[in-house]
């Protein structure tokens, strides 16, 4: 039950005349006496919250920053009309800072034993699920004086999916896999070291690439084309310890390290090439393994929608233990991780060796475009310090990718918007090597 300002308003102007004319018990009664009964009667005819029916459908996913559309299907099986108030209650992130109260009230009016669709628009603004919290519905009497007031779980969930914004660089990605596998114009052959076909020569073909048995057994000159491998399999990595938690602008680096993994996990499927994904810190947090090649997106985005940076150090030991058994026959391992000092050198290096003896090892990391700028800025004292501290943070990075250089790691340091087209390209290189 609820008064409204309504019912409020009117004992408040009933006060005046009483405190002109008639002070005291005599003119109070008079006035809210007939104000409490015409509450009453208000109550009476509004309708009942509880028996009211309530059903969810809508949008089940959503990409971060997009909008989803949650539909509210509000059943009035009494004989009274429902004239309502209804807030359809949601997690603060399921919307933009300060549209929350816009977005989740709603008003409403049913006739007896009719139904009524309210739409509640999510825009949220992490990752993960949103759940939806319970459903307060205020119905009021035809004098708007009183309103019954209860509330209703109805339950549905929203999955937050990361964004993918470096989707945008596939098609460019793509092209450059079509001229790896010979697939173009070009009068060059493809780059690789698994036999594809073989075909008649034209000016500019590598010589080296003739098939002398072939071409005795015919009137031309025969060349052998070649590709990528194909049916290789790559183990994505991501280490979600502290490092990951950094934020690097106004998300945090396993995010960005999440949009880089997904446009290399786009580009292996697209060339044949089977995709693995492993979360791990103390504890596998999500794995997706054996995926068909048009699976491979939509499962490793459903696993990456609920990873959260644990605010722990990452067991390097066990990390390896973990990739070692679900990547048991020659692979790419891409770890994406941090670069910094203390955890690669007191943590991965001394397990590295487990790993690169039997596997070709790629450990991506995001760059702060912080610490760029800083590292150029001049003009006063404080500037000069935060150029020197950028400096050797910059240093130190250096230092710690050349340890793991020698040990026969490629890798990859590069801002967030960087990150992805940059990792595509180490994969692209390496499957041109012939070193997957």
């Amino acid at each position: 039950m609820a008064l409204t300002g309504r019912a409020a308003l009117l004992a408040a102007l009933g006060t005046l005349p009483v405190g002109i004319w008639e002070p005291g018990w005599t003119g109070i009664l008079a006035v809210n006496i007939p104000l409490a009964l015409a509450c009453a009667c208000d109550f009476a005819l509004a309708a009942p919250v509880r028996r009211l029916g309530l059903t969810r459908s809508g949008d089940t996913s959503v990409r971060l920053g997009e909008a989803a559309d949650v539909t509210l299907t509000v059943t009035n099986p009494t004989a009274r009309p429902l004239r309502a108030r209804i807030r359809d209650a949601w997690p603060p992130s399921s919307w933009q800072p300060g549209t929350e109260v816009t977005a989740s009230r709603h008003r409403l009016t049913i006739p007896p034993g009719e139904r009524r669709r309210i739409t509640t628009r999510l825009r949220p603004t992490r990752r993960g699920d949103r759940q939806a919290d319970r459903v307060t519905i205020r119905s009021y009497g035809p004098l708007g004086l009183f309103a019954r007031q209860g509330s209703h779980h109805v339950p549905w969930t929203v999955r937050v999916l990361p964004p993918f914004t470096s989707r945008k660089h596939l098609p460019s990605k793509l092209a450059r896999l079509r001229e790896l596998d010979g697939r173009t114009s070009a009068l060059t052959r493809g780059e690789g070291t698994e036999f594809d076909s073989l075909r008649e020569y034209v000016p500019g073909d590598d010589t080296r690439s003739i098939d002398w048995r072939a071409t005795a057994r015919q009137t031309t000159v025969a060349v052998r084309t070649w590709r990528p491998e194909r049916d290789r399999h790559i183990l994505l990595v991501l280490d979600t310890g502290r490092t990951s938690a950094g934020r690097v602008g106004d998300a945090p680096r396993l995010d960005a390290s999440m949009d880089a993994a997904l446009l290399l996990a786009a580009l292996a499927s697209r060339a044949g090439d089977r995709v693995d994904l492993l979360a791990y810190d103390r504890r596998v947090r999500a794995q997706v393994q054996g995926r068909a090649a048009g699976d491979v997106l939509p499962s490793l985005v459903n696993a990456m929608a609920r990873l959260e940076p644990e605010l722990i150090e990452t067991d390097a030991r066990g990390l390896t233990a973990t990739a070692l058994r679900t990547a048991p026959r020659r692979s790419l391992i891409v770890l994406l991780t941090s670069l910094d000092a203390a955890p690669i050198e007191e943590g991965l290096l001394p397990v590295l060796s487990r790993l690169t003896q039997r596997h070709t090892v790629l450990v991506a990391s995001v760059a702060d475009p912080h610490i760029e700028h800083m590292a150029t800025a001049r003009g006063n004292t404080d500037a000069v310090y935060e150029a020197a501290a950028a400096a050797q943070a910059q240093a130190e990075r250096h230092r710690t990718a050349e340890q793991l250089i020698r040990h026969g790691v490629t890798v990859v340091d590069a801002t967030p918007n960087d990150l992805p087209p940059a990792l595509a390209d180490a994969y692209l290189a390496l499957k041109a090597a012939g070193r997957l």
